[in-house]
C-alpha cells in the first residue's frame, strides 16, 4: 500500500473508532483502534515496515513533548523522586530481574536475549497510560507517578534494550562501557534539550519583538519544535531525543508561554492544534499496534516447534512477573518514603503504604506501541549469519504482554479504584486547573452542585429573558430567530436531565401540541383557498407540505428534539426548499406572495387554534411543559416574521440587530455564571468551564462580523 493510501486510511480508522467508541463507552478506544488495526492488516492486508528510528520521531516525539508541556508543575517537582526511581531504577530492576525469571520459564531463550525482552517490556506507554485513565479514576498521587515516569522510562528501557540486543549480536558485553553510555546519552540529551528549547524560544522572543508575531506563523514553529529537539540531539549529540523532547516540553511548560499573555488568540489557536496532533496520533499509534501484530506472532502460529497456547502460557506468566516487580517495587518505595515522612503531621496518614495503591500503580503500566516498535527492530541475524535466537518467541511474547497488560487494566482499574468516572491526565491537566478554585482544598464535603447541564439550562433561560426584554417591533424577528435557537438548546439538555417516564410524558404532550398546531394551519390553508386568495398550485403546495410535516412528526420528534438545530434540523430545510423549488419549475406563474401569505396565515392560525385548545375546560394546562408551549409558540411568531417583506438595507440592519441581541444574550449568560458561583451552586472549575464556553461563542460572534 502506497504511503498516502495508508495515511487516508489510518486517518478514517481514527475517525471510525471514536465513533464506535460513542455508542460503546465501556471498551476504551484504544483497544476499538488495535482490534481495527488487527482486522486491516488481516483482512485489508495493510502492511506498515514500522522502523524504531521514524516511529520514535513521528510518534513518540510530539507525543511525549506535549505530555511534558501539559504536566502540572507543582506536581512534577513534588513526585520528582518517585517518578525518577519509576523511570529509571524499575527499568533496570526489571531489566536484570525480569530477564533471570524470563530466562528460568524460557530455558532456550539465551540470557541476553532474555534481558532484551524484559528491558523493551519495561517502559509503561504514555498513550496506553492516558487511555486507561479515562476509564478509571485513579487517585491523583498515583496517576501523576504512572504518567511522569511514562515521559522518561522509555529511554532508559530502550537504552537497555539496545546493549541487550547487541550483546547477542555480537557475543561481548561491557557493563562499564553501556554505563558509561547510559550517563552520557542521558545527561546530554537532557542538556541538549534544555538549550535547544532555551533557542528557540530566545528566537521566538526575538521575532515577537521584531512584529513577527503572526499567530499561524508561531503555532507552526511550536509544532515543529519536538521534531528538531529530537533530530538535533539525535543526530548530532548522539545522544536520547527521547530524554530531549521531555526536558524541551518541561521548560517550554514554565517559560514558553509569555507572549501569550499578549496574544491570547495564539494560545486557544497553538493549544486547538496541538488537541487536534495528539488525537490523531494517539489514535494511529494503536492502529499500527493493531497491524504489526500479526507480524509480530504469525511466525510463532506458524512454526512447529513451538506450540501456540505454551506461547500463551509463557506470555501471561511474563506479564506477572513484571506486574509482581512493578508491585513490590512501588509498595518498598512508600514504605521506605513513609518512614521518612511520619515526622511531617500532615503527611502522617497520606503517604503509609497501601497494597492496593500498589496495586493500582502496578495495573496502570501498560505496555504498547513502544515496546511493539522496540521489538520489531530486532534484527534477523548475528555475527557470522546465524538466525538471532528466539526472535520469533521474543516478539510473539511481547505482543501477547501488551494486549494482556491493556485488557486487565481496563477490566480491573474501574473494579478496584474508588470511582469509575473520567479523570482528567497529564497529556489535558494544566496547573492551572488547581489556581481556579483558591479554595478547592478546603471544599465542604456535604457541598452539592448542580450538573453543567442544569448551569447551563439557567444561564441559556437567563438569556432568552434578556432578549424578551430588548425585543421591540424593529427587532422582532432577529429576536425570535435567537430565541429559537436558544429553546432548541435548552430543551435538549432538559430531556437529558429528565428520566426515561418524564421524557415520554413530555414528548407525548408535545405531540399532541403540534397536531393541533397542524389543525389550525390546515383551517387556515383551506380558507385562504375557499376566500380565492390563493390559487390552486398554492394551495396544493400548502397541503402537500403540512402532509410531509405531519408524517415525519410522529416519526421523529423525539430525535429532533434531542438533535436540536443542528444537522438534522438544517438537513429538513435543505430537502424542504429543493422540493419547494421543484414544484416552482413546474408552475407558470409567480406565487412566492402567495406562499408567504400562507406561512404568515398558517402561524397565526396555530396560536390561535392553541390558544383555544388551552382556553377548554377539559384541558388541564398545568400537565403541559412549559418549554414546549414556550417553544411552539415562538416558532410560530418567527415563521410570521419570515413571511415579512424585507429590503436588502432591512437585511443589513436584521444582521446588526442579531449581532446585537446576540451579546446582550452573552452578557446575561456571564452574569448567571456569576450568579450560580456566588449562590454556591457551582464551583469555581464549573464556572472557568462556563465562562470559556460563552467565550468561544463571543469569538465565534466576532468571527460571523468579520466574515459579513
Amino acid at each position: 500500500m502506497h504511503i498516502l493510501e495508508a495515511v487516508i486510511l489510518l486517518m478514517t480508522l481514527v475517525v471510525f473508532s471514536n465513533v464506535v467508541d460513542h455508542f460503546i463507552p465501556a471498551v476504551p478506544v484504544s483497544l476499538i483502534q488495535g482490534v481495527l488495526g488487527l482486522g486491516a492488516a488481516l483482512v485489508m492486508r495493510v502492511t506498515i515496515p514500522l522502523e524504531t528510528d521514524w516511529f520514535l520521531l513521528l510518534f513518540i516525539a510530539p507525543l511525549l513533548f506535549n505530555d511534558g508541556r501539559r504536566f502540572p508543575k507543582r506536581e512534577l517537582w513534588k513526585l520528582r523522586g518517585p517518578i525518577l526511581a519509576n523511570a529509571i531504577v524499575l527499568v533496570f530492576l526489571t531489566t536484570i530481574l525480569g530477564g533471570f525469571l524470563f530466562h528460568l520459564i524460557i530455558p532456550t531463550m539465551p540470557f541476553s536475549v532474555s534481558f532484551a525482552l524484559a528491558a523493551i517490556l519495561s517502559p509503561t506507554d504514555p498513550v496506553a497510560v492516558q487511555s486507561i485513565s479515562k476509564r478509571a479514576k485513579l487517585p491523583e498521587g498515583i496517576l501523576h507517578i504512572v504518567s511522569g515516569e511514562s515521559l522518561i522510562n522509555d529511554a532508559s528501557g530502550l537504552i537497555a534494550f539496545k546493549y541487550a540486543v547487541a550483546a547477542t549480536v555480537t557475543g561481548v558485553f561491557s557493563i562499564k562501557s553501556a554505563a558509561i553510555d547510559f550517563i552520557y546519552i542521558s545527561i546530554v540529551g537532557f542538556v541538549s534539550g534544555i538549550v535547544i528549547i532555551a533557542l528557540i524560544l530566545m528566537m521566538e522572543n526575538w521575532l515577537y519583538r521584531q512584529g513577527i508575531n503572526d499567530v499561524i506563523f508561531s503555532t507552526v514553529l511550536q509544532v515543529t519544535t519536538p521534531f528538531v529537539v529530537y533530530l538535533v540531539t539525535e543526530e548530532f549529540f548522539h545522544a536520547s531525543g527521547v530524554i530531549a523532547v521531555v526536558a524541551a516540553g518541561i521548560i517550554f511548560h514554565f517559560y514558553g508561554t509569555a507572549p501569550d499573555r499578549s496574544q491570547p488568540e495564539l494560545k486557544l489557536v497553538s493549544e486547538k492544534t496541538w488537541d487536534i496532533i495528539i488525537y490523531t496520533l494517539n489514535g494511529i499509534v494503536f492502529l499500527i499496534l493493531g497491524i504489526e501484530l500479526p507480524l509480530a506472532t504469525t511466525n510463532v502460529i506458524q512454526n512447529n516447534k513451538i506450540n501456540t497456547f505454551a506461547a500463551l502460557g509463557i506470555s501471561f506468566v511474563a506479564w506477572l512477573i513484571l506486574l509482581a516487580i512493578r508491585v513490590f517495587w512501588i509498595y518498598t518505595y512508600q514504605a521506605v518514603s513513609s518512614l521518612r515522612s511520619r515526622k511531617i503531621k500532615s503527611l502522617k496518614t497520606k503517604q503509609m503504604p497501601t497494597f492496593k495503591a500498589a496495586l493500582l500503580a502496578g495495573l496502570s503500566g501498560v505496555r504498547g506501541a513502544v515496546t511493539m516498535a522496540g521489538v520489531l527492530s530486532i534484527p534477523m541475524t548475528i555475527d557470522g549469519g546465524s538466525p538471532f535466537p528466539s526472535r520469533s518467541l521474543a516478539l510473539f511474547v511481547a505482543a501477547g504482554v501488551i494486549i494482556i497488560s491493556l485488557v486487565v487494566a481496563t477490566i480491573t482499574l474501574p473494579l478496584i479504584s474508588e470511582d469509575k468516572a473520567p479523570l482528567l491526565t497529564r497529556a489535558n491537566a494544566t496547573d492551572d486547573s488547581d489556581d481556579l478554585n483558591p479554595n478547592s482544598s478546603d471544599t465542604d464535603e456535604d457541598t452539592h452542585y448542580i450538573s453543567e447541564d442544569e448551569a447551563r439550562v439557567y444561564i441559556m433561560k437567563l438569556a432568552v429573558q434578556r432578549i424578551e426584554e430588548e425585543r421591540r417591533p424593529s427587532n422582532q424577528k432577529e429576536a425570535f430567530d435567537l430565541i429559537l435557537d436558544y429553546q432548541f438548546l435548552i430543551r435538549r439538555l432538559e430531556l437529558k436531565l429528565q428520566d426515561k417516564k418524564e421524557m415520554d410524558s413530555i414528548i407525548s404532550d408535545e405531540l399532541a401540541l403540534r397536531r393541533v398546531a397542524l389543525r389550525g394551519e390546515r383551517a387556515a390553508v383551506q380558507q385562504l383557498f375557499d376566500d380565492q386568495k390563493i390559487s390552486r398550485q398554492a394551495f396544493l403546495i400548502a397541503n402537500a407540505k403540512l402532509q410531509r410535516l405531519e408524517n415525519q412528526m410522529v416519526r421523529s420528534i423525539g430525535h429532533k428534539i434531542k438533535l436540536g438545530h443542528g444537522t438534522a434540523r438544517n438537513f429538513v430545510k435543505l430537502r424542504n426548499r429543493i422540493a419547494l423549488w421543484i414544484i416552482r419549475q413546474k408552475t407558470d406563474e409567480d406565487i412566492s406572495d402567495e406562499l408567504s401569505l400562507i406561512q404568515r396565515e398558517e402561524a397565526k392560525a396555530a396560536i390561535s387554534a392553541l390558544s383555544a385548545y388551552f382556553a377548554r375546560d377539559d384541558i388541564d394546562n398545568q400537565r403541559f411543559d412549559s418549554q414546549s408551549v414556550y417553544h411552539l409558540i415562538v416558532h410560530y411568531r418567527n415563521q410570521i416574521e419570515l413571511a415579512k417583506d424585507h429590503s436588502q438595507k432591512q437585511i443589513q440592519d436584521q444582521a446588526m440587530n442579531y449581532q446585537n441581541l446576540r451579546i446582550k444574550a452573552l452578557a446575561a449568560e456571564r452574569e448567571g455564571v456569576q450568579v450560580l458561583l456566588e449562590q454556591g451552586n457551582i464551583d469555581w472549575a464549573m464556572a472557568a468551564h462556563l465562562r470559556q464556553y460563552i467565550n468561544y461563542s463571543e469569538t465565534v460572534l466576532i468571527m460571523d462580523y468579520q466574515n459579513q
